[in-house]
């Protein structure tokens, strides 16, 4: 059932920020779009009740739980990001926004060591839904799946650092020339980049 619920969330989560992009672009209708992205905190709410519902009621703690937290943790810290990421396009694509850019050397780097605090976040916030799904599971026996989850919480946080690390020492460069462009006089600051 867990299963199906993350994959049911994971789905709702998409289909409002779509249905909110729609609705603010092509139909014209602002309000109606922001409320509809605003309705993607909700999923994730959903998600966390059902599965403390889940455990508490004799459910037998397992990966599915361990892996809502994780995807818990990951919406709420860069949901924000993942939507502006979104918005950018449909506002290229629909309202003559300017064309998202992909960024590289300097620009890039910089976009890494924003996103770092947000794995730092998810981490933590998974790590704090683990440990409540640990306290209310009702057999001690059923938790090791959930205390082994610390493991790959701890994996995720070192290879996104490694990453950032690895971009600020070898900057991705632009093909054919180099890793990094001062923008022009005039130019507009890129739109954040949502990095998947």
């Amino acid at each position: 059932m867990v299963y199906a619920l993350i994959a049911g969330c994971e789905a709702a989560f998409w289909i409002l920020i779509a249905a909110g992009l729609i609705a603010r672009y092509p139909l014209g209708r602002r309000r109606l779009g922001t409320a509809l992205l605003a309705l993607t905190p909700v999923v994730d709410l959903v998600l966390l009740v059902a599965t403390a519902l889940d455990l508490r009621s004799g459910g037998q703690a397992g990966t599915a739980h361990s892996l809502a937290a994780v995807y818990l943790g990951f919406s709420v810290a860069y949901g924000r990001r993942m939507v502006a990421w979104a918005d950018a396009r449909f506002a290229h694509r629909f309202a003559g926004g300017p064309a998202p850019r992909r960024l590289y050397g300097r620009e890039y780097a910089i976009e890494c060591w924003k996103g770092l605090p947000l794995t730092f976040l998810a981490v933590a916030i998974a790590a704090g839904l683990l440990w409540a799904l640990i306290s209310i599971a009702p057999d001690p026996d059923q938790v090791a799946t959930l205390t082994g989850s610390f493991r790959v919480l701890a994996i995720i946080l070192g290879a996104d650092t490694l990453w950032t690390l690895s971009y600020t020492l070898w900057p991705r460069t632009r093909p054919g020339g180099a890793s990094w462009e001062p923008p022009g006089p005039g130019a507009s600051q890129p739109r954040a980049q949502f990095r998947p």
